[in-house]
């Protein structure tokens, strides 16, 4: 029989921190705290493998789960010394969800699961506080009949505030056990009214429905939009964790909180988190009341009035301080923990490694691996490589001048500026148009999740540093400024508010998450400081790596950049980049519009000392890297004038009427150009154009070599090779043109010639074609085109919904589709190597900066990859890692 559910509680556990892919992440951890003999209140998992099993079978449950739940349950009550169900002293659970993978609010919870009209009476007497009990009651009413039974949460929230209204009362703590009985008729009429039924009122039909909530959250739009933002797989699915509720909620000598054995967002070795008395747990999440700090210490920082946990409570503070200590030691990492206080005693809900910034990220890592606790390796593998993008964009200069609109809580470090908008859809949709966007929000839900995304920063005036603005800000790399009171939102009239100023939707805020500040309009940036924590594991990844990281470089600018972080060379120039600048792009339509050679050979002559004083900086900025320059690679048309003016202007130059202009240009169209007159068929038809480019390549070598005593040693790379006999023509070429200038200027020269691998024929043809070209540079984008069939500006308007779909994975032209442009690389490289067995080998274009596609390229072999010169770091520590998973000396594919 298959073992559906695990039980935990009393010291012992059936399950273990790394039965997490089974039990999920919170079932995981709260087994091994109740192994650690933490105080954990009993309860059972019920597995993963049910929710495969539910989804596999049109949403129902294996045939012997109930009388596992059953058996688990009669254990729990006995534990517990409650019945489920019964009038005098009912047991009440918890009934929550547990990926193996954190969603922090993505998912369903369902608290005070058991009450009905009868056993609330019990819990009143048994407790003897009424007003807690009716409190618990119209929570599990409202909390059920939005989850389970499908109520608008907003329905309920209108009749709460009816009967405050008709009490005169204006927080929820105010009202008393009689009027929270108001609510409770209130809410039952309500979800009849909406259900066409009473709300159920047995325990067990409330269990099984809570149970198959959780599960079918699994599939919720916020659940998945997370999934696919953060790559976690749908098959994976959730647990289910039913646990016997304690309460935060019974008076002054109870509380809920959420804690982080470290500061998530700095790092810092303190003790960090909030904490609501006489509250429940989703209260402190869902930010609706804003937190007291922990700590005397962040209460201080923050400049809060109210009182500290360490005040207040300084005997369970203790035992949690204790309790910080042991999980951190235990788990070798910062630990986010979430606990509940019972008239005076602590309970623990959960302990999962906790989402950080990057910059909390590597010191954790480097201060953990410092102190002997972890391996240096384990530092490697502890930062996640995409969110160093975080740490490497412009922040705001502190010399600027600011207006401050108001102040919050820092809750995600960053600076962003853009346009307010009030919610997630219209964020998502001025985003997707280019527009950089501050999402604006009283308080953020999990529905938000789409537009949190897409929007620079988050801005909430309610809510503390572990509210779900917070946290999921952290984990994506978003600046999020929460809790900022003094903002006034006013949805309706989608204006913000403070000190008489007033910010209208589409106008400009700056929001700074590591100083809390909201600023009007746009702040300038600065370029970012990198910590010495930055320093020191990037030099232990690169101690570890042996793929080589270049950069996609095109000015002096990117290249400086470039070494600035790391790169060990530029793996692409591209040099039409270097054509549209406004006094070079009249010599090249000059070029374009040339009847013969000759007017071809006159333009260019213009354009020749333009190019060489191009790759004359490039080469002393890099100082003896390798320097791979990409010869003129697209359509002519590109260059071309659109305007009349424009067109105007060529015609002067070039002495020809505007007729002829338009004629030449009417000619150069293409139906096409991505699979037409371009790259190396460009030097084929007008070999001017490379002859010029490769002489302006190697006079640069020379005059940087005669200042610097060092001689470049460029890299010339012919784009879009289909044939060996395309290769060879141009390779002559570029020797003739490196024989002819070695001779005028005495000097020996020395290069490589290769190609870009961009096109199925060449990949099948590589042995042939390494027979010529010393080095191979995968052009992925191009390659992913060509094996698809799919045009990279185009597919965006289908590529969503075959992502959607689950048709692929991922976005091909965002990280390397390995099944098929991954299989042609490794033919490629087997069938290259055969015929040139120290043929070098690289990829260029933006998979060089995914660190999925990194992985594969070590796992294939590639020297280096190239990317952008920000994702440099991201590319080091995605090699460091691969190195690290598959072993430092991959091997080469051999697929043929």
């Amino acid at each position: 029989m298959v073992k559906w559910v695990y039980e935990f509680g009393d010291g012992k556990a059936e399950g273990r921190a790394d039965m997490r892919n089974l039990l999920g992440g919170k079932g995981a951890g709260l087994a091994e705290m109740s192994n650690l003999g933490l105080p954990v209140p009993p309860g059972f998992t019920i597995t993963t493998e049910v929710c495969t099993f539910f989804y596999q079978n049109d949403k129902n449950f294996p045939a012997d789960l109930k009388p596992q739940v059953g058996t688990a349950l009669k254990m729990l009550e006995q534990r517990i010394g409650a019945r489920f169900g019964n009038p005098a002293n009912p047991l009440l659970v918890s009934v929550r969800s547990g990926a193996r993978a954190s969603m922090p609010g993505m998912m369903d919870t369902v608290l005070n699961l058991g009450l009905n009209d009868v056993t609330v009476d019990g819990l009143a007497k048994h407790s003897g506080d009424p007003r807690f009990a009716y409190d618990s009651y119209r929570r599990f009413i409202q909390m059920y009949g939005q989850v389970v039974l499908g109520v608008d949460h907003q329905l309920f929230e209108d009749a709460l505030e009816n009967v405050k209204l008709d009490a005169g009362k204006t927080l929820d703590t105010e009202l008393s056990a009689a009027q929270w009985q108001e609510v409770i008729e209130a809410y039952k009429a309500l979800a009849e009214r909406e259900l066409k039924k009473p709300f159920p009122q047995e325990p067990e039909e409330q269990l099984w429905g809570a149970i198959g909530a959780v599960f079918g959250s699994w599939m919720n739009q916020r659940a998945i939009t997370y999934r696919r933002l953060h790559g976690i797989p749908s098959d994976w699915g959730t647990a289910v964790n039913v646990q016997a509720m304690v309460f935060g909620n019974m008076g002054d000598d109870c509380a809920t909180g959420v804690a982080f054995t470290r500061n998530p967002s700095t790092g810092a070795n303190e003790f960090y988190g909030e904490y609501l008395a006489n509250a429940q747990g989703e209260d402190v999440v869902a930010g609706i009341r804003t937190p007291q700090h922990l700590t005397i210490a962040g209460k201080t920082a923050n400049k809060s009035k109210l009182p500290a946990m360490e005040e207040q409570m300084p005997q369970v503070f203790g035992e949690l301080l204790t309790v910080r200590d042991k999980l951190e030691t235990h788990y070798r990492d910062m630990q986010d923990i979430e606990f509940t206080v019972q008239r005076g005693k602590l309970y623990m809900l959960q302990t999962r490694t906790g989402k950080r910034t990057a910059s909390a990220a590597l010191r954790i890592a480097v201060e953990l691996a410092n102190a002997g606790t972890i391996t240096r390796e384990e530092a490697v593998r502890r930062v996640e490589p995409q969110s160093l993008d975080q740490l490497l964009h412009p922040m705001l200069d502190p010399a600027a001048k600011k207006v401050i609109l108001a102040r919050g809580l820092p809750a995600s470090p960053g600076a962003a500026s853009g346009i307010v908008v009030f919610s997630a859809d219209e964020a998502e949709a001025r985003a997707a148009k280019g527009a950089a966007v501050i999402l604006v929000r009283i308080e953020t839900s999990p529905e938000d999740i789409h537009g949190m995304h897409a929007a620079k920063g988050i801005l909430t005036t309610r809510g503390g540093m572990t509210s779900h603005a917070a946290v999921v800000a952290r984990g994506m790399g978003r600046a999020c400024v929460a809790g900022a009171g003094e903002l006034r939102v006013d949805y309706a009239a989608k204006t913000l508010s403070a000190k008489n100023l007033t910010v209208k939707a589409g106008e400009t805020v700056t929001i700074n998450g590591s100083t809390g500040e909201v600023m009007l309009g746009s702040v300038p940036t600065i370029q970012p400081e990198l910590s010495g924590d930055f320093a020191t594991l990037m030099e232990w990844a690169d101690k570890v790596r042996t793929t080589g990281v270049r950069a996609n470089a095109d000015t002096p600018a990117d290249a400086r950049m470039a070494k600035r972080f790391g790169a060990e060379g530029i793996g692409l120039c591209r040099t039409e980049h270097m054509f549209f600048e406004a006094e070079r792009i009249v010599a090249v339509r000059e070029m374009i519009m040339a009847d013969d050679g000759d007017g071809r050979k006159k333009a260019l002559a213009k354009l020749l000392p333009m190019q060489r004083s191009d790759f004359a900086e490039l080469f002393r900025v890099m100082d003896g890297l390798p320097v791979t320059i990409r010869l003129l690679d697209p359509p002519l048309h590109e260059f071309l004038p659109k305007t009349d003016a424009e067109m105007q202007e060529v015609a002067k130059a070039t002495g020809k009427d505007l007729a002829t202009i338009r004629h030449r240009a009417q000619m150069l169209h293409e139906a096409n150009p991505m699979l037409g007159h371009r790259g190396c068929r460009l030097a084929i038809t007008a070999p001017e154009i490379y002859e010029m480019q490769l002489r302006a390549i190697f006079e640069a070598a020379v005059q940087v070599g005669k200042e610097t005593g060092k001689l470049p040693e460029p890299e010339v790379m012919h784009p879009l090779i289909a044939t060996k006999a395309e290769f060879d023509l141009l390779k002559a070429m570029t020797d003739r043109v490196a024989d002819a200038v070695a001779k005028e200027t005495g000097t020996k020269l020395k290069y490589l010639t290769g190609t870009m691998i961009e096109l199925p024929r060449a990949v099948l043809r590589a042995e042939q074609i390494a027979q010529s070209a010393e080095f191979f540079s995968f052009g992925t984008n191009d390659l992913t085109q060509t094996c698809f069939g799919l045009s990279r500006d185009d597919a965006g308007s289908f590529l969503d919904a075959y992502l959607r779909q689950g048709l692929i994975v991922h976005d091909p032209f965002v990280s390397i589709d390995q099944e098929g442009v991954g299989e042609l690389m490794k033919i490629g490289i087997e069938r290259g190597r055969r015929a040139r067995k120290k043929l070098k080998l690289g990829i260029c274009g933006e998979h060089g900066g995914d660190p999925a596609s990194v992985r594969f390229c070590h796992q294939i072999g590639l020297d280096y990859v190239s990317c952008s010169p920000y994702r440099v770091p991201i590319a080091r520590l995605a090699a460091a890692q691969a190195a690290l998973e598959h072993g430092a000396d991959a091997p080469v594919a051999t697929t043929a």
